[in-house]
Formats: C-alpha cells, structure tokens, sequence
C-alpha cells in the first residue's frame, strides 16, 4: 500500500516562484516538480491560474498576485458595502412608514 502524503499548504509567493521558475527558467514542471518535492498537478494547476491572471481573468483557485489578490479583496468589500447599503435602505423605508 502507498504511503499517504500529508496535505500541505503553500502560499501564494512560494507558488508564484514556483510558476516562474518554469516560465522564466524554461525548467519542466516535471523536473521542478521533483526538485521542490511537488506534485505535477499543483504545479500545472498553478500556472494556469497565472495565465489566467495574466489574461485579466480571476480563474478558479486562490490569487497568485498581488494585483489579483487585491481585486479579490476589494470585490470582497464591494459585496459588503452593497449588502450593508440594502439593510440601510430597508431600515431607511421601515422608519419612514412608522413616523406617518
């Protein structure tokens, strides 16, 4: 029976060094992939989140930049503040109908 790895976590600079590595050092993900002790599929899952990135796209998983993690963020607050803006408007027009 094969022995199971544990699950790890990288954050996002150690996976864009990663990609860069394979894009900028014209290395294989198979070779960057055995000497970062990786597996093939986190590393091509990787890059093609940067190329989405790169494209403009937010693609499927955690952000890799820093520009796509603020436009996460800020997409974040933006949803707060919309949310936030129609409780205020329903209080707003409850308070009204009571003080006639």
């Amino acid at each position: 029976m094969k022995d199971k790895r544990a699950r790890r976590a990288f954050d996002a600079a150690f996976k864009l060094q990663v990609v860069k590595m394979v894009r900028e050092q014209n290395l294989s993900v198979a070779q960057v992939s055995k000497d970062l002790d990786l597996v093939d599929s986190a590393v091509r899952r990787w890059l093609a989140q940067y190329d989405e990135e790169a494209a403009g796209r937010p693609g499927v998983g955690k952000p890799l930049t820093a520009e796509q993690q603020r436009i996460r963020q800020l997409e974040s607050q933006v949803r707060q503040l919309q949310s936030d803006n129609e409780l205020l408007k329903k209080a707003s027009a409850f308070f009204a109908r009571e003080m006639k």
